[in-house]
């Protein structure tokens, strides 16, 4: 029978344990378990969660990987066309992970009503273009529908409809100017089939989504011409890795560009959550464990007279320690299942419900994204319990120090 873990149970089930000096000590001990695990739940969903949000909104409107041609246009908009006869397209069968090629191009261009107007780019997309992320960001109306050869369909972001107090199914005129300033400009007449919603206000702000052919038409390019190639891979941990093959697979004459160099300010700064929640995860865990040691210590000063009858009985000092680390494992536990108990609950509760709405400009999301993922719950739960034991290994050193025979007349 293992006799440690027998005492350690009937002391947790003692009447006189719960009604002790020691037991305000180790509620607190619990709390401070239970606050921890809630607090480093969220920082690690909501920092995933942010993570992955802003990235995918940025991979929405740029693929993992853009292919362009060589030039000095700091611009979003295509100048020079590039050929579709490629051997990466439509099919990147040269290198491994590529999901999807798409080609795209855009213009740059003036919304202009009765009352108002608005600078944005028209990003021309065909009948390839995948609509996986704005299947997520919809919301009114549908996706344009672009396997005619001509459509005036056009997709626009809930911001800019609002700025120019537009309506589902309203028409509108967008005037592209050309490069001869004595020419009369390009003005196309759109239908509105769609609006969304990214969060990503900067991104938002800047495009309309409609057919590649009015591109085409206004530039005076070919059926085959575009303006860029978008790629998008299985796996985005490999983006850097990808993006080397890729543009060794491409000819010399174009330059691929992945979205964390397109885009380097945004991917460092979300970087810097990787930082705060290592960061978060330590402090709570060293909290947790010197409340730990604290009602560790406690305990034994409340039972030297029990550790002294044990030692006279023949018990060893390892045996002893076993005892105490059982009852602290205990609370470690009851700590561990109340802070997932409330820890699920919040995050479940901000997954469905929204209740903590941000600033897009600032986060470039609309609420506190969160990731909830079964791994990283048990590895924060085994990494906790283990590291606290750890901790309370030291503190229970103390009863080798204790002697039988003062231990037994100890009031």
């Amino acid at each position: 029978m293992n006799y440690e873990y027998f005492i350690a149970k009937r002391i947790i089930g003692s009447k006189a344990y719960k009604s002790s000096v020691s037991a305000p000590i180790i509620k607190i001990g619990i709390a401070a378990i239970t606050i921890g695990i809630v607090v480093m739940m969220i920082a690690i969903a909501t920092g995933i969660g942010l993570q992955q949000k802003i990235r995918d909104k940025v991979v929405a409107f740029n693929g993992h990987v853009t292919i362009t041609n060589y030039d000095s246009n700091n611009s979003q908009e295509s100048l020079y066309p590039i050929s579709i006869n490629q051997d990466f397209y439509p099919e990147f069968t040269s290198v491994e992970g590529i999901k999807h090629v798409q080609a795209v191009a855009a213009k740059f261009g003036v919304i202009r009503t009765e009352t108002d107007f608005e600078g944005a780019y028209l990003k021309g997309v065909g009948a390839d273009y995948d609509w996986e992320y704005f299947k997520e960001f919809l919301i009114e109306g549908q996706l344009p529908d672009f396997t005619k050869k001509w459509s005036e369909e056009v997709l626009i972001s809930e911001y800019l409809a609002n700025r120019l107090k537009f309506k589902l199914g309203d028409k509108f005129q967008m005037v592209f100017p050309k490069d001869d300033p004595e020419k009369l400009p390009n003005i196309i007449t759109f239908h509105i089939v769609g609006i969304y919603n990214s969060g990503f206000q900067d991104l938002d702000a800047q495009y309309l989504i409609g057919n590649i052919r009015h591109i085409q038409r206004i530039n005076k390019w070919d059926e085959d011409q575009v303006g860029n190639f978008e790629v998008f891979i299985d796996d985005y941990n490999q983006i850097q890795k990808k993006g080397i093959e890729i543009y060794q697979n491409t000819p010399s004459t174009l330059n691929s560009q992945t979205i964390t160099d397109k885009y380097a300010s945004i991917f460092e700064w979300i970087g810097i959550f990787d930082t705060n929640i290592y960061g978060i995860i330590g402090i709570m865990i060293l909290v947790a464990g010197i409340n730990m040691i604290t009602a560790l210590l406690v305990l034994i000063l409340e039972r030297t007279q029990m550790i002294g009858i044990l030692k006279a009985l023949g018990s060893n000092n390892w045996s002893i320690r076993k005892l105490f680390l059982y009852n602290a494992s205990y609370l470690i536990l009851l700590g561990l299942f109340w802070g997932n108990l409330i820890g699920l609950t919040l995050l479940l509760a901000q997954k469905y419900l929204k209740l903590f709405p941000l600033d897009p400009s600032v986060y470039y999301v609309t609420e506190a994204p969160v990731y909830i993922n079964v791994g990283y719950i048990l590895a924060l739960n085994i990494g906790t319990l283990f590291l606290c034991l750890f901790m309370l290994l030291v503190p229970s050193y103390i009863i080798t120090r204790i002697s039988p025979v003062k231990a037994i007349r100890f009031e």
